[in-house]
């Protein structure tokens, strides 16, 4: 812990010189720089009033202490004693705080998210398996108080997807399921089965924060838009007019297409969400040893070959891979009960983070 409350001196230091630099009138009148600034000192207030209150506790244990040393006048042991006890159970208890408030934070934890299923090894059943992780997560949402729509599909004749995009909108939706980026595995016997053997299939699932114009700058000259008919459902006003869009990011050869909403211009706004996500990972991806870095986390959130969990029917079992757990709850699994899961992942990210922290390899903020 000592090299990390070398690193809380250091960012008192600096959390003072924000606020005097915030009150020059110089810096004031600068709207950027003082927005700059301003985010910088509110990043960082929380960890500093945890830390000042600890350095108080400190310093009241001291006092304490010297009473106890120097003093053989009872009542005051007394009250010395209590208020030792006292402020070493709070000590702890804001430890842990600044342990927590100290973690570095990734940027994109409150953002929405679009989430894109795949179905992948093993035809058919990796389909139906593809369709029902969109259950899991629907259900995972409701139960959040999140938003989720579905926004561009390619279902199957069998009752699943061979891809399927929804957009999840709520309170810190990413820090939530980031975790679930990579290739999930299932094990059970298909419907189509006559044998009762059980097979092994696939899917995969991409999680990309929702980016708006600001944090993604794409040129609109690198965007070629097509426009035609829908061939979906809808009515006789959408397959009578060239509603559906197809955009193309020239530098990156992404394409997104869309035919889902009513207009044009509705299908023009959701396309470029997911075209702004799908570029903005693409070249995170790019950057491998930045990308290993920043984005994928102790836990693996970023490759997504990487097979981070399985989903034993036969045993009604999941396990998560990347942290050994293993829980024998699969029916309420995937009936949306995903906390323990996500809660034991980012309790693992946490402790990794801290880690890294105490060994002087991450630095706060």
């Amino acid at each position: 812990m000592d090299k990390i409350f070398d690193q809380l001196e250091g960012l008192l230091d600096r959390y003072n010189e924000l606020q005097e630099l915030m009150s020059d009138p110089e810096v004031i009148n600068d709207t950027k720089r003082y927005m700059k600034l301003s985010k910088e000192e509110a990043d960082m207030r929380d960890v500093v009033a945890a830390f000042k209150k600890y350095k108080e506790l400190k310093k009241s244990i001291a006092d304490s202490d010297e009473i106890l040393r120097e003093t053989d006048d009872a009542e005051m042991q007394a009250l010395a004693k209590d208020e030792l006890n006292e402020s070493k159970e709070e000590l702890d208890k804001v430890e842990h705080d600044i342990t927590l408030l100290m973690l570095p934070k990734d940027p994109n934890d409150d953002k929405n998210i679009i989430m894109e299923i795949r179905g992948a090894a093993g035809g058919d059943e990796a389909s139906l398996f593809a369709g029902d992780l969109l259950s899991m997560y629907s259900k995972y949402a409701e139960k959040q108080g999140w938003s989720f729509e579905i926004i561009d599909e390619n279902d199957t004749e069998v009752g699943g997807y061979k891809d399927v995009a929804v957009m999840i909108t709520g309170n810190r939706v990413y820090s939530k399921l980031k975790y679930e980026n990579g290739a999930h595995r299932v094990q059970r016997v298909p419907a189509t089965e006559s044998a009762g053997r059980v097979h092994t299939s696939t899917a995969t699932v991409a999680i990309m924060p929702e980016y708006d114009e600001v944090d993604v700058d794409i040129d609109p000259k690198d965007i070629r838009t097509d426009v035609y008919r829908s061939s979906g459902a809808g009515g006789q006003h959408i397959n009578k007019t060239s509603s559906a869009v197809r955009m193309t990011h020239l530098p990156t050869g992404i394409v997104v297409a869309m035919q889902d909403q009513r207009s044009q211009q509705q299908n023009r706004e959701k396309a470029m969400q997911i075209l702004r996500s799908r570029v903005y990972d693409y070249y995170e991806s790019q950057n491998q040893s930045e990308y290993d870095e920043q984005r994928k986390s102790a836990v693996g959130t970023g490759d997504r070959s990487e097979r981070i969990r399985t989903y034993n029917y036969p045993q009604n079992r999941v396990t998560d891979h990347r942290i050994g757990l293993s829980l024998n709850k699969l029916d309420r699994i995937m009936n949306g009960d995903l906390d323990e899961i996500i809660d034991a992942l980012v309790v693992f990210d946490q402790t990794k983070k801290l880690e890294q922290i105490e060994s002087g390899e991450t630095k706060l903020f």
